[in-house]
């Protein structure tokens, strides 16, 4: 007797989820973690583009939730804040009320975090409590609230180095190193809920190629945001305020001064802004690649949606990093630079995970 595929038994998908547990409530818990999280990088952003990131020179992961109340206080912080190389070479005229201006971004970042970390624990353990997370979902979730964690410890360890000697702003290095665990625990918690959300792919969704490609763009756009972390780290937007020319020539003549040649990619800046430029280029070409194969999909297909998007967002940015350049980098631009970025990994994510494969067929 024939034998069709559909008499064998299809091996339980990986992905999290089940209609017993209704995952939906869990699903947009976590999407409003991530929404939460894509305010804290924009915040971080602002914090960074205002110099207010080094205006609380205390690590008080509890008590640092008040504010100060009394001019005594407000008056000892200001003190502290007056001893550190940014006040003494950038801001000697700064009065009490110019210290309070710089202040108070800082201190709702941080806050923000605080709330963050509340906004995921307590609905962990009360899903947990009830239920309704499975038991494979469930050590995902407490290593992203210990990850969570350690991000503030990493950003005091950056913060802090802005403390030394002659130093006006933090660690491009250390930056960087706090930009990408950012994006990590957004891209874990995105792809947990978009598989909460939607356990099985869409039909049609096994086009390894348009998969390959996604994937392939969703890396050069995180490498392109890393990129930018630099660019921020060593203000080098505030230089070559030209476009596609940097003082007239396609790669700036000084582009390997430093020696060893490897430290040009994260301390030359010149470098450091020519590659972040190339790579955007690459994000542009990879996801409009990534589209055009996505079109051999079904029209209501999601990864179709989210190809689009992305394709949208991403001549977004690239239009959004091209003003910026131009107009020498006004913050609410560059803000909106950093915020439309997380939206482009957030739709190449989306991209890649309604492309995954269909579960396997046992054997």
């Amino acid at each position: 007797m024939a034998l069709d595929m559909h008499d064998f038994p299809r091996t339980p998908p990986k992905d999290f989820g089940s209609a017993r547990r209704q995952p939906g409530a869990v699903a947009l818990w976590l999407f409003l973690v991530c929404a939460m999280l894509l305010v804290m990088i924009v915040l971080g952003g602002a914090t960074r583009l205002t110099g207010s990131g080094l205006s609380i020179m205390e690590w008080a992961p509890l008590l640092g939730a008040l504010p100060p109340v009394s001019e005594v206080e407000w008056q000892r912080l200001f003190s502290l804040y007056k001893s550190i190389p940014q006040y003494t070479l950038l801001h000697p005229d700064m009065d009490l009320s110019g210290f309070q201006r710089i202040f108070w971004l800082e201190w709702i970042h941080r806050l923000w975090g605080r709330l963050l970390g509340v906004v995921f624990l307590v609905p962990l353990v009360w899903f947990w409590a009830r239920g309704r997370i499975e038991r494979e979902l469930r050590g995902r979730l407490v290593v992203v609230f210990l990850v969570g964690g350690l991000q503030g410890a990493v950003g005091w360890f950056m913060v802090a180095s802005g403390f030394f000697a002659d130093s006006t702003a933090v660690s491009a290095y250390r930056l960087v190193i706090h930009l990408g665990l950012a994006l990590l625990l957004y891209a874990v918690v995105l792809w947990t809920a978009l598989s909460l959300w939607r356990p099985l792919p869409a039909p049609g969704a096994a086009d390894g190629g348009a998969r390959r490609i996604a994937a392939a763009a969703c890396m050069v756009i995180v490498l392109t945001i890393l990129a930018g972390g630099f660019v921020a780290g060593l203000h080098a937007g505030r230089t070559f305020n030209s476009f596609p020319l940097m003082d007239g020539r396609l790669v700036p003549a000084d582009y390997a001064s430093l020696t060893p040649f490897w430290r040009n990619f994260t301390e030359n800046v010149a470098a450091v802004q020519f590659d972040h430029r190339l790579l955007a280029s690459l994000s542009l070409l990879a996801a409009l690649a990534a589209g055009a194969a996505g079109r051999r999909l079904p029209g209501l297909h999601p990864a179709r949606r989210a190809l689009a998007a992305l394709i949208g967002l991403i001549a977004t940015q690239y239009a959004l990093g091209v003003t910026t350049l131009l107009l020498v980098v006004p913050v609410a631009l560059a803000v909106a630079h950093q915020a439309v970025a997380v939206l482009v990994l957030t739709a190449a994510l989306a991209a890649l995970h309604a492309l995954r494969a269909p579960p396997q067929v046992a054997s």
